[in-house]
């Protein structure tokens, strides 16, 4: 276990093993717009769901193990092995390679317990642990076997089942008849290791985007077009960037710290990040579109992605802000619905426009911010409730 009084800082392998997440949030982002139907968006975010999960639940363990074991940097590396090959899997997950994806993904969290529960056979409460959350990630296997043999909706209905099953198994403290809940004690977060790791993964999203912006990025039309289209992408990054940092991101270990129950923002950080990261990697989609084609008329579906990645980044943002301060600023739902508004007038505009309608938007509800804060003493986090 990880020695409370010992180093909290982010091991070099932690981040060397953020690098196949890189890779995942790019396939994602560039497979929404090969096929933009909402079908589609179903199939990414199933996919985005599972690849986070791998993420987020090794982050757990770098936390409550100590990362410098040998032991556990075993797992680290076997479980980087399964996310890079679940994440080759990718662009055909909802195709020939549906199993690949799903036996990985399975593979990963079953392959942890097994290895976890032998190991730590000295300390039964946490083998304990280990075994409540073996359970659960074997009945999910289930379907997400099945669903690999399945195809089209059926695939979907399936895997989005799984993942139902493991997110809902987390939230609910993994409780197996006759082992109970994991117990409060050992649900303890160390907030300054945590909120690191939820704020690299945050900054690997935006990598996406800067990923997007460079590749995309192309003489096809006009010089005037296509750096207007490359500047509103780059500026809209930033300002995601200092939405995210902006008090809430810059506070959350004091926020952790400050909690009378630590383990409650164990319990809501997976998700409100990741109606963030999604967002994140919708507007890289956006981005996408724009810089392949920023003149013309702007299509429905086009409009949905454009505007729709920055309004479900203020969702979780709102979320993440209620997370730390137990309040939530008006610029977000603000926001939200700035962005409602314009829709039906880009409708009508060039995709170049409806991009920088979304930036101002989002510039609107970081001036809001600074305006907040300016000439104020820093807001302490509050608990929650």
């Amino acid at each position: 276990m990880r020695d409370p009084e010992g180093s909290r800082r982010v091991t070099l392998l932690e981040l060397f093993f953020d690098l196949v997440y890189v890779v995942a949030l790019a396939l994602i982002s560039r497979g929404l717009v090969d096929q933009l139907d909402w079908h589609r968006a179903a199939q990414a975010l199933i996919m985005l769901a599972a690849v986070w999960w791998t993420w987020a639940i090794t982050t757990l363990v770098t936390d409550l193990y100590n990362p410098e074991r040998t032991e556990i940097k075993l797992l680290i590396s076997a479980v980087m092995f399964g996310a890079l090959l679940m994440t080759t899997a990718i662009p055909e997950a909802f195709g020939h390679r549906g199993l690949v994806f799903a036996a990985a993904y399975v593979a990963i969290h079953l392959g942890r317990g097994l290895f976890l529960m032998p190991t730590v056979r000295h300390e039964p409460q946490t083998q304990r642990r280990a075994a409540r959350i073996f359970v659960w990630f074997a009945v999910s296997a289930v379907p997400w076997i099945i669903g690999a043999y399945a195809s089209g909706d059926g695939r979907l209905a399936w895997w989005a089942t799984a993942l139902a099953i493991d997110y809902l198994g987390f939230r609910l403290g993994y409780p197996v008849p006759g082992l109970g809940v994991v117990p409060e004690h050992q649900r303890n977060v160390t907030a300054e290791h945590l909120s690191e790791r939820y704020q690299q993964f945050f900054i690997i999203a935006l990598g996406d985007a800067i990923l997007t912006v460079g590749t995309m990025f192309s003489m096809e039309h006009t010089e005037a077009e296509n750096i207007a289209a490359f500047a509103v992408a780059f500026l809209t990054t930033l300002l995601l960037w200092r939405i995210y940092v902006h008090k809430s991101g810059q506070l959350l270990p004091q926020a952790i710290q400050a909690a009378r129950a630590p383990s409650k923002f164990l319990f809501s950080a997976p998700y409100t990040h990741l109606l963030m990261i999604a967002g994140v990697v919708v507007t890289a989609s956006g981005f996408h579109l724009v810089l392949h084609e920023p003149t013309g008329r702007t299509p429905p579906a086009w409009l949905a992605v454009i505007l729709g990645g920055p309004a479900l980044f203020l969702v979780g943002r709102a979320a993440f802000e209620y997370e730390v301060f137990s309040r939530v600023s008006w610029s977000r739902p603000g926001g939200m619905l700035s962005l409602l508004c314009i829709a039906p007038g880009v409708l009508f505009l060039a995709p170049l426009y409806a991009s920088l309608g979304a930036m101002l938007v989002l510039a609107g509800v970081a001036y809001a911010d600074f305006r907040r804060s300016r000439g104020k003493p820093p807001e302490m986090p509050a608990p929650p409730h």
